[in-house]
């Protein structure tokens, strides 16, 4: 069989099986225009720059322009992936040619393949990709980036290609001396550097009013934690007051130790969401948590367990059944899957709406990326909500997102094999005996605010609106709640939460709960837990004392401050707490 014959014209049916979007219609037609060899489409995560791709090699090959399509991306899994969509509009890929395999198998019109396998062999598809004329689809091309081997062995392989497309979820920036092959670049009039320059571009902005995404509701969550630092002094400080860069780092970190309380919590606040998700219209919704590491990934699994009473689909990157257990839950009926960075990029799980950011990954290109995965819109009516620690990297890269602008990513540094440089928290210190320097001991959770257009609504003070228990089937659903309702319904729910946790750790346990008025202080772990407690109810009364005498709640935290002397509440003594909340209930 010749080359050409592997090209079979597609018909009309095939290739408008399934309906273009606007964007995408707009894009074909601007191409075709041109009939340009490189083209670059930038569109949002979640915008179908897949079905655009497809639909234009459908269009090349039944019109005998291209006799061959080869797609490259960034992970094995997505190769399954672009193979599954192509064959639904007639396209035969082979997802498993390797680099042992030498021609492009007969009965197919192209493969898939990855970026890594291309820098292992570039010679090998450069021979493939010129055989016969060939479009080469750059999924996620920033990989292709950085100035390392990828770059050069993609300019290697496809220098020589008939027609290029390369595809991206977001602008971005590189060194004058580190330009992606097959992208064009202007001066970036901001900053020192080159910015990409798309022929086409789809923005957040854009795919929102076009109801292609899904809007985003930010719900961040505070929290007061505690460690022991590499001088062996106890610190504590909370999530969004900590002030200095390495407070709020050691901060953050105890947070998303698994040993504490602020994951349970989370954790149980995104499975109330998904609850709710299901029962007002997305009967299927899903969640997923984004974990720092397999150790930690595999510790949320068990809390998931715990909490929910429900198992989590565990997603691992080294599992030789990771991208079966993708397919399994994007198809099934599993709440929530924990993964490590198997989701965060290309991955299509268009039922997964909840996202729960626990890892200390943030930088922009990631981050944008991950919220990506839970932004497909599938019908009206539908929102996604982000649950994140209240730190202020975090933050800003979700005000960010809500800003109606695109935004120029750096890409992320490639290292040896399929690694990405995601900027993790500073390294666990050790001593030169090996022993830990530094050690998380606790941390707790509390609902800080809802991000909306850049404001943060908290859920204080009285709503536009009251709500009543029909308005709460429909938490965060654009236009039938404010974000101001939906940061109180939040807060509303942050106790009974709490109370859920503290009970499904006593039924996990087989222990009742136990009730102390002076406990033992040597019992450091309970000690740590009546402090908690004893700071959440500082915190209330404090409140109250504030709206019975009118005071801002600062004037009342310094009077107790100077009636009971002491350290900050975040840092004090239980003896200390339990003397403030018999003052302020004085004052009331």
């Amino acid at each position: 069989m010749g080359e050409t014959a592997l090209a079979r014209p597609q018909t009309s049916a095939t290739t408008s099986a399934r309906p273009l979007r606007a964007w995408q219609q707009e894009a074909l037609e601007r191409y075709e225009e041109q009939s340009p060899k490189d083209y670059l489409v930038t569109a949002t995560p979640g915008a179908g720059k897949t079905t655009f791709a497809l639909t234009l090699a459908a269009r090349l090959l039944g019109r005998r322009e291209v006799a061959r399509v080869v797609v490259v991306c960034p992970t094995d899994h997505l190769r399954l992936q672009w193979a599954d969509a192509a064959d639904q509009l007639g396209i035969v890929l082979d997802p498993g040619l390797t680099n042992a395999v030498g021609p492009v198998r007969a009965g197919t019109q192209g493969y898939v393949t990855t970026y890594a396998q291309v820098a292992g062999k570039p010679m090998l598809h450069a021979a493939r990709a010129t055989a016969v004329k060939t479009l080469v689809i750059l999924d996620e091309v920033h990989h292709a980036g950085d100035g390392l081997s990828w770059g050069e062995a993609a300019e290697e392989a496809f220098g020589f290609a008939a027609r290029r497309l390369c595809l991206t979820g977001t602008p971005f920036r590189t060194k004058p001396d580190e330009r992606i092959p097959f992208v064009r670049y202007e001066e970036d009039s901001y900053e020192e550097g080159l910015v990409s320059r798309a022929d086409y571009t789809y923005g957040y902005k854009e795919a929102l009013a076009d109801s292609v995404v899904r809007p985003v509701v930010f719900a961040a969550y505070t929290g007061t934690s505690r460690w022991r630092n590499s001088a062996g002094d106890v610190v504590a400080a909370s999530l969004s007051e900590a002030g200095t860069r390495s407070v709020e780092m050691a901060a953050w970190r105890t947070a998303l130790d698994p040993k504490g309380q602020w994951v349970p919590h989370v954790i149980a606040a995104m499975d109330d969401r998904i609850t709710h998700l299901r029962e007002s219209g997305m009967p299927d919704a899903a969640g997923l948590v984004l974990a720092s590491d397999q150790d930690d990934a595999r510790a949320y699994a068990k809390i998931v367990r715990r909490v929910t009473g429900k198992p989590a689909e565990l997603i691992l990157s080294d599992d030789p059944k990771a991208s079966k257990k993708i397919e399994r839950f994007a198809s099934g009926s599993a709440r929530i899957a924990v993964c490590v960075r198997m989701v965060s990029e290309g991955v299509d799980i268009p039922r997964a709406a909840v996202l729960a950011w626990m890892t200390s990954y943030r930088t922009p290109l990631f981050f944008a990326q991950a919220v990506g995965r839970v932004v497909r819109a599938r019908g009206p009516h539908e929102s996604a909500t982000v649950f994140l620690p209240a730190v202020r990297p975090l933050l800003s890269l979700a005000a960010s997102m809500e800003e109606q602008r695109n935004h120029v990513m750096p890409p992320p540094k490639t290292v040896a094999g399929d690694e990405l440089d995601l900027e993790p928290l500073p390294p666990r210190e050790k001593a030169p005996d090996g022993l830990p320097q530094w050690e998380a001991l606790e941390a707790d959770a509390r609902f800080a605010h809802v991000l909306h257009s850049g404001t943060a609504h908290t859920g204080e003070g009285t709503p536009a609106a009251p709500l009543d228990e029909e308005d709460e089937e429909f938490l965060g659903i654009p236009g039938l709640l404010t974000p101001a309702q939906t940061a109180e319904l939040l807060a509303k729910r942050d106790d009974e939460l709490r109370l859920r946790i503290a009970q499904r750790h006593d039924d996990d346990t087989g222990e009742l709960p136990i009730v102390q008025d002076h406990p033992d202080e040597d019992d450091a772990g309970r000690s740590w837990r009546d402090a908690a407690e004893l700071r959440r109810e500082i915190n209330r009364l404090v409140s109250r004392v504030s709206a019975k005498t009118s005071m801002p709640h600062a004037v009342v935290h310094t009077q107790l401050r100077q009636s009971v002397p002491g350290p900050p509440s975040a840092s004090a003594s239980v003896d200390v707490l339990r003397a403030r909340r018999e003052r302020l209930r004085t004052m009331l």
